[in-house]
């Protein structure tokens, strides 16, 4: 009889998960179909579980279960599962061939939505038939008190291979050990909750003999919780979960993100040290300033995030090991810095400077003490530690193999990390690097970010920008518009502006007939002059026409005075004239309007008069 305790961080995860945020990491992989394939051309799930089942002994802990301690008197422990069945862990399912991308990720939504069950080994995955382009997905679930992103890469890599043609071998023979029972280990983990406080006075007294290390460890972690008792701002996601799942994977070429980090290295002085996880840290917050701008919100300059970056504590000697030595360190993202260039250099000094003050250490020192506290009270504490602590979103960069890797002969030909979101961030992003690429995977609640395919579409623009700052590529007219998005506020502002000069000039345009001038004069009087002004054109229409006759014969006589071009100066006047002219005698209006120096005018007007009346007359009748 034996078992594995979880350690004070595995249990942080059990203890903070629910219904509606189940904490399970995992991924989206696509294969090659062909060799996965049997004779009949369906896929062979037999052959699968006999190489995954071959492989379990090099991960014993995917054959074990969680066991509580009896009245929460002790952290559980991890027991054989005596009931194991592979078939229930391995399984196959379909979408309509040939599957879209988009299908498959509504699939992989409802699959991550899903809790594990804690009545059997915290792990899943899913083969998925009929995706398109000749491809089988896959889709992966572990949780998180079982394993870390980074360990959960080294036990990707036990499970695959590294080359295409490997002999299939027997599965061991594994015969489950008993799990103890409930009054045994409710008297162990009595015992063990004695134990642990002298062990921690051996320590401090063990510390005490290297005064200048008790110190700097000290100091690690009351900066650790002096950073994190700071606020930060509010962001969309910031919000409750539920249920509901989003994902979205981005593909960014590796080398893409190595030629920014050695042209910003180039550059020397402050970014000559620049590394990879700067540029990454960088394109997710470029991305999330492209989501607040294209949602309308005010990002002022100033706006700075705070995102979590999990960073892997384990050692060389722990590689293979399950369970979680992940810390933590914060980084703040300047979402407000409209600059990509500066934007790289706030972050990649930020970071600098995280690492210079051994934050991660710090947190990991924190963690490291919560093994002393009673379950209860780490249970308490965990829950209401993720719904205080002030950060945005969590960032993960994981490391993976840069080599191709097979299952039965089946390349992997790529790998999108998942990461489950919790209560206060619905938004959470994860990157990993596999055989030349970056994977980002986001993921989101679906209520909270149902538009989280513009943040998808933001980490490209977000590595374009950056080109474009650091001169690897020519920056083309259209990035002023993605760097200032506000301008397509002005948009719809346009068809107004065109809207009343088009019409005004197809109104009162001149005729090269007499008659249609004078009839062209006419309706230009009436329709001139509300023109100019949008609440005068319901007033004139309210009147009967025949009471408007003497301002329309007013309006005619004043109207050809005046040359085509200088139409529309006087038609914003003409409200004001035609009312004077009620009160001046109708001899006088010509006089005002034509010019004193040329008689031919004058005559025309006579002229003229005598046919601008004739309309009146049937207008009358």
């Amino acid at each position: 009889m034996s078992y594995d305790r979880l350690s004070p961080q595995d249990s942080v995860f059990l203890h903070i998960e629910d219904d509606h945020q189940p904490l399970h990491v995992g991924a989206l992989a696509y294969f090659e179909a062909g060799p996965l394939l049997g004779a009949d051309g369906r896929f062979d799930l037999a052959r699968v579980r006999r190489r995954i089942e071959s492989r379990l002994h090099l991960v014993p802990r995917f054959r074990k279960r969680i066991m509580k301690v009896p009245f929460d008197q002790g952290r559980p422990v991890w027991v054989d599962d005596e009931g194991f069945d592979l078939a229930y862990h391995v399984r196959l399912t379909a979408i309509p061939a040939p599957g879209s991308e988009a299908q498959l990720k509504l699939l992989m939504d409802r699959i991550q939505a899903q809790l594990l069950d804690r009545l059997r080994p915290l792990w899943e995955i899913w083969f998925v038939e009929g995706v398109e382009n000749d491809r089988v997905a896959l889709i992966q679930k572990t949780h998180h008190a079982l394993v870390d992103g980074v360990s959960g890469v080294d036990v990707a890599t036990v499970l695959l291979d590294l080359e295409a043609n490997v002999v299939d071998t027997d599965p061991e023979p594994w015969t489950p050990e008993p799990a103890p029972d409930s009054a045994t280990l409710l008297v162990d983990s009595l015992v063990e909750r004695t134990v642990e406080p002298t062990e921690l006075l051996r320590s401090a007294r063990a510390a005490l003999r290297v005064p200048q290390h008790a110190a700097e460890r000290i100091g690690q972690v009351a900066r650790t919780v002096v950073d994190l008792a700071r606020s930060t701002p509010s962001a969309p996601w910031n919000v409750p979960v539920t249920p509901h799942r989003r994902f979205e994977p981005v593909r960014i070429a590796l080398d893409r993100a190595k030629d920014l980090r050695r042209a910003a290295a180039a550059r020397g002085d402050d970014l000559a040290s620049t590394t990879l996880n700067d540029v990454v840290l960088t394109a997710c917050a470029g991305a999330m300033r492209t989501y607040l701008l294209e949602r309308g919100d005010d990002v002022p300059d100033e706006l700075v995030y705070r995102a979590m970056v999990p960073v892997s504590v384990r050692d060389v000697s722990q590689q293979m090991a399950l369970g979680n030595r992940v810390s933590m360190m914060t980084a703040d993202l300047p979402v407000g810095e409209p600059d990509p260039v500066e934007r790289l250099r706030f972050i990649h000094a930020h970071m600098a400077s995280r690492k210079d003050m051994g934050q991660a250490v710090g947190a990991d020192a924190l963690m490291e003490l919560t093994g002393y506290a009673p379950p209860t009270l780490l249970a308490l504490g965990s829950r209401l530690a993720v719904r205080a602590m002030p950060l945005n979103t969590v960032i993960t960069n994981i490391p993976g193999p840069q080599l191709p890797l097979y299952c039965l002969g089946s390349r992997m030909l790529e790998a999108f990390p998942y990461v489950c979101v919790v209560d206060g961030m619905a938004m959470i992003m994860a990157v990993i690097s596999y055989d030349g690429h970056l994977a980002f995977g986001l993921s989101g609640d679906r209520s909270a970010v149902p538009d989280l395919h513009v943040l998808a579409e933001g980490v490209e623009t977000a590595f374009e920008d950056l080109e474009h700052g650091l001169g690897i590529v020519a920056a083309p007219e259209t990035s002023l518009a993605r760097k200032a998005p506000a301008t397509n506020a002005a948009a719809p502002k346009a068809p107004t502006k065109k809207a009343v000069p088009r019409k005004d000039p197809s109104r009162t345009g001149p005729a090269k007939r007499a008659a249609a001038k004078r009839t062209a004069a006419k309706k230009a009087g009436a329709r001139r002059a509300p023109a100019s002004k949008a609440p005068a054109r319901k007033a004139p229409a309210k009147k009967a026409p025949a009471k408007k006759a003497p301002a329309r014969r007013a309006a005619a006589k004043k109207a050809p005075a005046k040359k085509a071009p200088a139409r529309k100066a006087p038609a914003r006047k003409a409200p004001a004239r035609s009312a004077a002219a009620r009160k001046a005698p109708t001899t006088k209006a010509p006089a005002r309007k034509a010019p004193a120096s040329k008689a031919a005018t004058k005559k025309a007007a006579i002229r003229k008069s005598p046919a601008r009346k004739a309309p009146a007359r049937k207008a009358a009748s």
